[in-house]
């Protein structure tokens, strides 16, 4: 269970540096938001995911 939650975490944290990275790229690009606006939202429901995995992962790891 522990390698799980590590797994999940890493995806968390390396997903969260690329939103970080991607999100200001994408508003500064000509048309951006307008062409990316659903790449951008589902990453962001994608790391809503994540976190409340690994919040409920972390409640079985003593």
């Amino acid at each position: 269970m522990t390698s799980i939650f590590q797994l999940t975490l890493f995806a968390l944290i390396l997903f969260s540096f690329v939103l970080v990275v991607g999100v200001p790229v994408v508003f500064a690009l000509p048309n951006g938001w307008t062409e990316n606006k659903r790449i951008v939202l589902s990453g962001l429901g994608l790391w809503i995911l994540l976190v409340f995995v690994v919040g409920i992962l972390n409640s079985f790891v003593v």
